[in-house]
């Protein structure tokens, strides 16, 4: 998640909550120039990243400058690669890359063909989501990628249109599932434990889940769910750790509390009652004082409660007659 998670993040997260089997880098996007920026090179380099299970995702347009960096990842060992089509972001599809590659569908061709020409040096991955304007175009776009080797889709069941609100589209997600040729995981609105559940219940082919934004909010959700013991103060380490790692990466508490600003956006939706504390936050210029708050929502906010029905869960139909 760009601006949120990075190596410091992962590493740490890695430490105080176990079971997540692979963590995705923010995007990279590699260019004509076929070099990494220092900053996404930090993302990616072995040594900020050891013993973390680690997809690098890649945002480009272009099968060429995929390969160099497929090649270049590879050379740093790792396995594997993931292809992103599906960042809705306006910045982005209006450059034909992330989910704008599925308004043009002979473009997607293109690039998967050159990608796909010569076996690639790592596996390739493909996060996408179910088309631009609704969902039933899917059903083409699904068998573009049944014509490639791709290793796993990774599917966020909603539209480009639709962001990050609404609905999902479980029956979409359901037909998808049903009829690609390679493995599929679910992303797109599991916010808790419940709907990771609902998701295996429902779709028990599914392969794997993917959380960005739930296990933000609730960076113990992998570890529950894979009956993990989780200590009982491990929120509380956790973010004092990332407060101090941040502070030592950025040379001080300034561009520290902008990140943590940024991971406690999420984190508030783990507390009953955290929304009323957001302004608060917002608000707080000093680093002792944002460490008072912080340290009072973590010392004195009970859990938020269960969230409603989990929108992966089959609605009960009711018929008039």
């Amino acid at each position: 998640m760009e601006g949120v998670t990075d190596y410091i993040y992962r590493r740490i997260h890695r430490r105080y909550f176990p079971g997540v089997d692979k963590y995705f880098t923010p995007f990279l996007s590699p260019t004509q120039n076929h070099v990494f920026p220092p900053r996404e090179l930090r993302q990616v380099l072995r040594s900020n990243n050891d013993g973390i299970p680690l997809v690098p995702q890649l945002l480009t347009k272009n099968a060429a400058d995929f390969l160099w960096a497929a090649a270049a990842l590879a050379d740093m060992g790792y396995g594997e690669v993931n292809l992103n089509v599906g960042c809705p972001s306006g910045t982005v599809t209006a450059k034909g890359k992330g989910a704008g590659l599925l308004a043009d569908p002979d473009s997607l061709r293109r690039l998967l063909d050159g990608i796909f020409s010569a076996p690639p040096p790592v596996a390739v991955s493909v996060k996408t989501r179910l088309g631009v304007h609704a969902p039933e175009e899917f059903v083409r776009i699904l068998e573009i990628f049944n014509d490639y080797p791709i290793c796993q889709l990774i599917l966020h069941a909603r539209t480009r249109d639709e962001q990050y609100v609404g609905p999902v589209h479980p029956e979409a997600y359901g037909d998808a599932l049903e009829n690609a040729r390679m493995p599929v995981c679910c992303n797109g609105d599991l916010r808790s434990e419940a709907d990771i559940r609902a998701v295996a219940a429902r779709f028990p082919g599914t392969a794997a889940v993917m959380l960005g934004r739930g296990a933000a909010a609730d960076p113990a959700v992998f570890s529950r769910v894979r009956g993990e013991a989780v200590e009982p103060d491990a929120l509380e380490r956790f973010h004092r750790e990332l407060c101090d790692a941040y502070c030592a990466a950025f040379g001080g508490p300034g561009s520290a509390m902008h990140r943590m600003k940024a991971i406690w956006s999420y984190l508030l939706r783990g507390f009953a009652g955290g929304e009323a504390w957001e302004k608060r936050l917002g608000r707080t210029r000093r680093w002792p004082e944002f460490l008072a708050l912080t340290d009072e929502i973590l010392s004195t906010l009970p859990p938020a409660p269960p969230p409603g029905p989990s929108p992966w869960q089959p609605q009960e139909q009711i018929y008039s007659f």
